[in-house]
């Protein structure tokens, strides 16, 4: 089992969304099987070069779509990353939109998150060692800013700032929902953010999240969701993701982290170390280990 972060392979994670399940532009193309304390990832990690810098690629719903977002591993997926020298990850996810201005086949990079979702996982603590992250900022300002650039200046349409709320699906919203989702003021809606984002902090890893837009949730009338018009918008948005992945990531990779979320755990874990759980401090070796020495 790896515990601990060798020789890096990557530089930079991409976790893949509805509709991304490859990334042909990558070169040198190799599959890897990681085996985490948290069980098994979504799938094999495909290693190779984008642009020229070492990434990995997860689909987060598996080759083939066959994961429900509540079924999708994020513990298993995130610590694979983190283990094979992932610094940075770049969500890619299907959302709804809940505003006029932010219509289907636009990017949005959030700023905030809502957590909506019921029960699932969102920490690798527990079990005799305690940590509270701060989460204040939820997606990496840094990367965000870097993608919206970058879009931009490949003239897709995006936008930057955002908030994003996290339902559990898998049916869409009623209409109910959306529009109670409105009147709080949400711009996007998605099934996948929670609990990746702060999974990735825990594990110290810069996270933005580029979300596609692919239909008006239910809220708009004549523009109701229909599978037909997300896997049609599906189609456009991944061909632009693609663009936008190749041009971003060299970028990300090249840039110095110099933002809070390389050392988010400092200062976070609240266990007296002389009574933590000896086998939960060897299980979070991988993320914990420096704040634990001695």
């Amino acid at each position: 089992m790896r515990t601990a972060a060798a020789k890096p392979r990557a530089l930079v994670g991409v976790i893949g969304g509805s509709g991304l399940y490859d990334m042909p532009a990558v070169t040198g193309r190799r599959e890897v099987r990681v085996r985490t304390p948290f069980g098994v990832p979504s799938g094999p990690i495909l290693l190779g070069a984008l642009s020229g810098v070492p990434c990995a690629f997860l689909p987060r719903h598996g080759r083939g779509h066959v994961l429900l977002p509540c079924e999708v591993n994020s513990r298993a997926n995130i610590w694979a990353l983190k283990s094979l020298g992932v610094e940075r990850v770049v969500s890619i996810s299907a959302v709804g939109s809940l505003k006029e201005e932010l219509p289907p086949r636009d990017f949005v990079f959030p700023a905030q998150l809502v957590d909506e979702t019921k029960g699932r996982v969102s920490t690798f603590f527990g079990g005799g060692l305690v940590a509270h992250v701060a989460f204040d900022q939820p997606f990496c300002a840094e990367e965000a800013r870097l993608l919206h650039e970058t879009a931009r200046g490949l003239d897709i349409s995006s936008h930057l700032g955002q908030t994003l709320v996290c339902m559990e699906g898998p049916a869409f919203s009623t209409k109910a929902e959306s529009e109670y989702h409105r009147r709080q003021g949400y711009d996007i809606i998605g099934m996948t953010a929670v609990p990746e984002a702060k999974l990735a902090r825990e594990a110290e890893l810069c996270y933005a999240a580029a979300c596609l837009v692919t239909d008006y949730d239910c809220w708009k009338e004549g523009e109701e969701v229909s599978s037909g018009k997300v896997v049609e918008n599906l189609h456009v948005n991944v061909s632009n993701a693609q663009r936008l992945l190749a041009k971003a990531v060299p970028a990300l990779a090249a840039r110095r982290r110099a933002c809070r979320c390389a050392a988010a755990l400092a200062g976070a874990i609240f266990t007296d170390p002389r009574r933590a759980d000896r086998r939960a401090v060897r299980r979070l070796g991988l993320l914990a280990g420096r704040y634990l020495k001695g």
